[in-house]
């Protein structure tokens, strides 16, 4: 997800700076971030740096401190995906997360209406088509593993140390 986010704002000419951790920070420089923080190593909401937009895939930080980072008109965009598993201990996941941000959101500016309406499937494809044929948008592929080696697969994924998606093959 973070690695198409990485591509789709700099598509228009956005300046983008990627959080990650060291062994992915020359990734995410490859895909066209302008700038990189290594979270292991510095707090990127204690920085003096403030962003438009910030686009929490991992969504391992409370709202409270990313909005520190944020632009007054700043937007943060949570994707939170509970660690890949990590959350399966507890029985909402991040679900009560999400719904407290739902509940803020008429009173903070900077976290945006919330809108159910998904965009047409086909409509979506064809800005990505668009993105992928104008050579703005490159899947990154870091392992596959065939059917028998889903086992396998689920726990590199769960390490967090995949750089990119992995496959599935049949």
């Amino acid at each position: 997800m973070g690695a198409f986010a990485v591509q789709l704002a700099k598509a228009p000419g956005a300046t983008v700076t990627g959080v990650d951790a060291t062994a992915k920070l020359d990734m995410i420089r490859s895909l066209g971030a302008d700038h990189v923080i290594d979270y292991t190593q510095q707090d990127f909401t204690r920085a003096d740096q403030s962003y438009h937009l910030i686009f929490d895939v991992p969504g391992n930080r409370p709202f409270r401190e990313c909005r520190r980072a944020l632009t007054p008109d700043g937007s943060y965009v949570l994707i939170g995906h509970d660690g890949f598993g990590d959350a399966a201990g507890r029985w909402l996941g991040s679900l009560p997360r999400v719904l407290g941000l739902v509940a803020m959101s008429p009173f903070i500016s900077q976290l945006p209406a919330i809108n159910f309406r998904l965009p047409a499937k086909k409509d979506s494809m064809a800005v990505l088509k668009g993105h992928l044929e104008a050579g703005e948008l490159t899947p990154i592929v870091d392992r596959t593993f065939s059917l028998n080696e889903v086992p396998e697969a689920l726990r590199y994924l769960e390490t967090g140390q995949a750089l990119g998606k992995i496959i599935i093959s049949m």
